[in-house]
């Protein structure tokens, strides 16, 4: 493509992304959940803008958009490119829409040529977990792992997701016949950083090798409740005192670990009275990082840490685990074939570890997995603030060009269809 056709394609990408955010639950700000009726009004407007490329649009039972690009032979396997069409609250243009936008892109790019393989595009219909707090919806169902369970969980009106299909016009019975076959090869997802790094480094696009894993635990320091004017300090057995210097050695933690991040993002004290010290604490912990073994060993010392606290301060301190998510390894191929493609781009190839859960951890279940990142600027995301720069969008574009052309002439491609 030309300079010229490059810049109007990205500056197109962006403008249907600031589009998609008009569509929301909330008349001030972007919210779109699993499913909802602005979730309808954006899978119209994204069938209007493949209708021009003749390509077939359906949605599956778990009302994940998906259009088909055909190869050069019939019977060919096929690349999947996506990301999700869920917001969180209050959210930016371009957490997730953006790497369906970027996928179509690229299929108009190709101006009707045909590769040896097909490709898929989907926007999934869930992944941020704000409607039923459970992530990965959309996602799941492509794996195999929409069950019965999940269908039966209920959001904030009482309406199970199982409902929610229904209403929407689908039916759950057929949620098995989303599922991936073995004509897929691959999965490709574009997405926004959501962080610093790739800013502070002065780079618009890294290959992920890698989505960091999660532990998630609540701990509840268990104190005395007591006068606040008439107690001596010496006596007291503050439960927040201790859960705020069991946060203080959170912080040391991971900035004593390289590449391990942990947060306490939440704490509620009891009875919560400004004259009255604090009986027991809550708080959450958040844990993440490449290496399971950093990241269970991180969290293993702080539960340690809160028990010496609590010990030392006459309180005694609780834990349970809410989550434990293992690292996910992107593949391999993948991740080195965007490398390449980012050189040919004239940028400088970079390697990073994925903070932030993605569809792509899930896919991986079933086909080999890969990452692009853009630079966010100023690191700002899930937040109306959050952007991208026209320029680096060009280059997602011409390094997903390149990447498409690889994987064509690849003898591992060949293998692997």
């Amino acid at each position: 493509m030309t300079t010229t056709e490059m810049r109007e394609r990205a500056e197109e990408v962006n403008a249907r992304c600031r589009r998609l955010a008009t569509f929301s639950e909330d008349q001030i700000g972007t919210r779109r959940t699993f499913l909802s009726s602005p979730m309808r009004d954006c899978h119209r407007e994204i069938a209007c803008w493949l209708e021009p490329l003749g390509l077939p649009v359906r949605l599956d039972a778990a009302g994940n958009l998906r259009a088909s690009y055909p190869a050069a032979q019939s019977a060919a396997p096929k690349l999947l490119f996506g990301s999700h069409l869920d917001t969180v609250p209050n959210a930016g243009a371009y957490d997730g829409v953006l790497g369906v936008m970027l996928a179509i892109s690229l299929l108009e790019a190709l101006h009707g040529r045909r590769l040896p393989f097909g490709i898929e595009v989907v926007g999934f219909s869930e992944e941020e977990g704000v409607r039923f707090g459970v992530p990965f919806i959309g996602s799941r169902a492509l794996v195999g792992r929409l069950d019965a369970e999940l269908l039966k969980v209920q959001d904030s009106r009482g309406l199970s997701v199982k409902k929610v299909i229904e209403d929407f016009g689908l039916n759950p019975a057929e949620i098995s016949q989303a599922s991936l076959n073995s004509e897929y090869f691959g999965y490709i997802e574009f997405h926004i950083e959501q962080g610093p790094v790739l800013e502070e480094l002065r780079l618009p696009l890294a290959s992920v090798d890698s989505i960091a894993g999660q532990s998630r635990l609540e701990f509840t320091f268990h104190g005395r409740s007591n006068h606040a004017g008439t107690t001596p300090m010496h006596l007291r057995r503050d439960a927040l005192a201790a859960a705020a210097e069991w946060i203080t050695a959170v912080e040391n933690c991971a900035r004593s670990v390289p590449g391990l991040v942990a947060t306490v993002g939440k704490i509620e004290a009891k009875p919560g009275a400004t004259n009255v010290i604090a009986g027991e604490t809550r708080a959450t912990l958040d844990v993440r990082h490449g290496s399971d073994e950093i990241r269970t060993r991180a969290a293993k010392d702080l539960v340690e840490r809160a028990q010496d606290i609590a010990e030392r301060r006459g309180l005694t301190a609780r834990w349970k685990t809410l989550l434990e998510q293992p690292a996910v390894a992107m593949d391999t191929f993948l991740v080195s074939e965007i490398e390449c493609a980012i050189a040919k781009t004239g940028s400088t190839p970079h390697r990073m570890v994925s903070g932030a859960g993605h569809d792509a951890m899930i896919l991986a279940e079933k086909v080999p997995a890969a990452m692009i990142f853009l630079r966010t600027p100023g690191g700002i995301s899930h937040d109306p603030a959050e952007s991208v720069a026209v320029e680096d969008v060009e280059k997602a574009i011409e390094c997903g060009l390149h990447l498409l052309d690889q994987l064509a002439a690849s003898r591992i491609v060949r293998e692997r269809m």
